[in-house]
């Protein structure tokens, strides 16, 4: 049975209701989000065609309410880590599931508290006496009508957290619990009726979902620091604030050039990271498309570059966001300000689906892996194609920039060029130093962890040669050329102030001078003053309705102070003109004065 037309992995948001239609989802956290991100997805990606006839439509429908259980309370990113485990039993066609430590409870599923009656738990499979790694399982938890938990579940939500108070995150303790052989998600590895094991053409394609939920992080990176820069420069365009001359009228906050030099390069990074977001979508899309017709060549690139991005993006705008926050003045510590919920709801994505360290690490295995490729004659392909360059160099790191670049600052492709030797330097640098520590420690692991530090810090540099990369190649797409100009100037904005955070690569890789960095940090301020006209009109364009802005600071009409009132009028306080802790509390102790 195919899926129904309006659902498909590009439209994630759209939620269905019983009778078929669907409506947008509006971007705040709700317990249904787990259903459809992950529940609905892994199905289509994962399961058989005849296991799709039967989940697919009742879960379409809402009479199955899945969430997606990987997380444990002892472990998370560690995949091979978990515990729970699924033991196939032949004599009954059966999988036994079962949480074994207190550490192997699921821990953290959206959905899982209160909400679904069916979760995907990935446990470690057992068939005939061995363990074949970590598998994907439909598990019901909940009786259907009742909605009360099954015969050896437990159970319930994990209580407050930081934020998401709207979501019923869960934990899920299993004992004994027998499920069908046929709910085993077989589209790629299989369990045959005597208990035979099949193994699939990749141990990776059992994280399929967890690739997809880290590609679209990266637009969610984009979305989340665009409503958040949105909020601070409207803002920033109605708020005035002490005087540039004396006896002139206050002028708007914006046209401060220490305003100016906190928000403008993140509305660059939020365009930069929405082209980013669009091209890895496409890519997953393309990638994905080639593994069901049995093509595997691009998967360990699609996994390393999600991975990666996902880190860089979510890092990058979980910072920008409260940068954003802090330039509002006290007021963007209010909740009308919209940012603190933004914040509390972007944080937790640095650390699901993969923290964030460990994501670049994942990067830099793939990394040091094409550049020992490269070292050993061969060629490498895709975004780490630049690798082969040094193959032909066959020189110390530290010159190979030196010899191959000449930037010109004010041209995005020759920025692209330093980025890439910057990202070249790097990942040679961490490559050596790693095999310096193989020759010196009694194991691979040591010496990586021995290296840790520089691996990140090579796929970081990576990350940022990608970005400026794809952002420059979308200057030539763009055929109005007023436009054209104006991304121009965010994208080297955003290339500069790059370079300008990390000088010290730079210019120890020889990539720049010293004369030319003096001239980048002149350029960056030269372009504050360039792009401030446009600046409101380039949040405008991100067309966020008010409903979804959620920000009294950042309204599309600009009429803050009065709506500021009316909001603070509403506050439960405000109810009663004397609160009961009046009578309750004040009252008494002023009498005893």
């Amino acid at each position: 049975m195919a899926a129904p037309g309006p659902w498909s992995q590009d439209n994630w948001h759209l939620r269905p209701n019983r009778n078929g239609t669907c409506f947008v989802h509006r971007g705040r956290p709700e317990p249904l989000d787990l259903h459809l991100g992950m529940f609905l997805p892994t199905l289509l990606t994962q399961a058989t065609p005849e296991q799709q006839d039967r989940f697919f439509m009742p879960a379409w429908n809402l009479e199955i309410i899945g969430t997606y259980a990987q997380t444990e309370m002892g472990h998370g990113t560690h995949l091979r880590g978990l515990e729970t485990t699924a033991t196939y039993d032949p004599a009954t066609q059966e999988f036994i599931l079962n949480s074994p430590t207190v550490t192997s409870i699921k821990w953290w599923p959206g959905g899982l508290g209160k909400t679904s009656n069916h979760a995907i738990v990935l446990a470690q499979l057992y068939t005939q006496g061995q363990c074949k790694g970590l598998h994907a399982f439909i598990v019901p938890i909940r009786q259907l009508g009742t909605h009360e938990p099954l015969p050896g579940i437990t159970v319930g939500d994990i209580g407050p957290k930081f934020g998401y108070d709207e979501m019923d995150n869960g934990y899920l303790k299993m004992d004994n619990f027998r499920i069908p052989r046929e709910n085993m998600l077989m589209k790629y590895a299989q369990v045959e009726p005597d208990g035979t094991y099949v193994k699939p053409l990749s141990d990776k394609l059992t994280y399929g979902t967890m690739v997809f939920i880290r590609s679209l992080i990266v637009g969610d990176s984009a979305r989340s620091l665009s409503r958040a820069c949105t909020i601070a420069i409207r803002y920033s365009a109605v708020r005035h604030q002490s005087e540039l001359k004396p006896g002139e009228p206050e002028p708007q906050i914006l046209d401060y050039q220490t305003q100016q030099y906190k928000l403008f390069p993140l509305l660059a990074t939020a365009y930069a990271f929405h082209f980013v977001g669009a091209y890895i979508k496409d890519t997953y899309r393309r990638i994905s498309g080639d593994i069901n017709e049995g093509d595997l060549s691009e998967l360990p690139e699609l996994h390393a570059l999600t991975a990666g991005l996902k880190a860089f993006t979510s890092w990058t705008a979980n910072a920008g966001i409260e940068e954003c926050r802090m330039a509002c003045g006290g007021h963007g510590y209010s909740r009308c300000s919209g940012i603190p919920d933004i914040y509390v709801t972007f944080t937790p994505s640095c650390t699901y689906e993969g923290e964030n360290t460990v994501m670049m690490l994942q990067t830099a295995r793939f990394l040091v892996k094409s550049y020992t490729q490269v070292s050993s004659g061969q060629r490498v392909t895709g975004m780490v194609s630049y690798l082969n360059d040094l193959s032909r160099q066959r020189i110390q790191p530290q010159h190979v920039a030196a010899r191959t670049v000449t930037v010109r600052l004010n041209d995005p492709v020759s920025l692209v060029e330093a980025y890439k030797a910057r990202a070249a330097w790097l990942v040679e640098a961490a490559a050596k130093n790693l095999e310096a520590e193989l020759n010196h420690r009694r194991s691979k692991e040591d010496a990586w962890n021995k290296t840790s530090v520089d691996l990140v810090q090579a796929s970081e540099a990576h990350c940022h040669y990608v970005i400026v990369k794809l952002f420059t190649a979308k200057l030539a797409e763009i055929s109005n050329a007023a436009v054209r100009a104006v991304l121009t100037e965010l994208c080297l904005l955003y290339a500069l102030c790059g370079i300008s955070k990390n000088t010290g690569d730079f210019l120890q890789a020889g990539i720049l001078t010293d004369a030319q960095i003096t001239q980048v940090k002149q350029r960056v301020k030269e372009l504050l003053a360039v792009i401030r006209p446009n600046a409101v009109a380039l949040v405008d364009s991100f067309d966020f309705h008010d409903s979804h802005l959620g920000s009294v600071l950042g309204r599309y009409d600009g009429n803050v102070y009065e709506n500021m009132f009316e909001w603070a009028k509403k506050s439960p306080l405000n109810k009663t003109e004397v609160h009961e802790s009046f009578h309750k509390h004040l009252k008494p102790m002023q009498a005893k004065l």
